[in-house]
């Protein structure tokens, strides 16, 4: 795994408790054409090939269209990409762990750039709630879907 750059002017790190089984939400986590479905703040999001380390994809993000590359897959374990936008650089990554047949979600992010650097409290706390609105999404997604079968 690529580690999120601790130097970067924007790190953030989140957690969320997941009641379902660790399958489940790795199904949904990394099926990237789907985000768009349960996640309001992405409005398209196309993977460019396989679900490997290398490949890339192409997604639109509160508006900004962003292209990434995924640098880690280890199943049901972790997930990562890396990918630029504005003018600015971010490595996102994702640790799953089973608990006791619920999943703990661990989301970190760093972003780096001139813009992050002149606008680093503002940028800081987008990212903060963008991801807290993520990893609620998906709680919401894996909990609907694995208990309305």
């Amino acid at each position: 795994m690529i580690p999120i750059n601790d130097n970067a002017p924007v790190k953030i790190e989140k957690r969320i408790e997941i009641e379902v089984p660790l399958e489940v939400v790795w199904e949904i986590l990394t099926d990237i054409n789907k985000w768009s479905e349960w996640n309001p703040n992405v409005k398209k999001a196309k993977l460019k090939g396989e679900l490997l380390s290398g490949t890339s994809f192409d997604w639109i993000r509160d508006g900004a269209k962003i292209t990434s590359t995924i640098h880690t897959i280890e199943p049901f374990r972790l997930f990562g990409w890396s990918g630029k936008a504005f003018g600015s650089y971010g490595i996102h990554n994702w640790k799953l762990e089973n608990k006791n047949g619920t999943t703990e979600v661990i989301s970190v992010e760093s972003m780096e750039g001139l813009l992050m650097n002149i606008f680093r409290g503002f940028m800081k706390n987008n990212l903060e709630t963008y991801m807290i609105n993520w990893l609620n999404s998906l709680k919401r997604e894996a909990e609907d879907q694995y208990y309305n079968v």
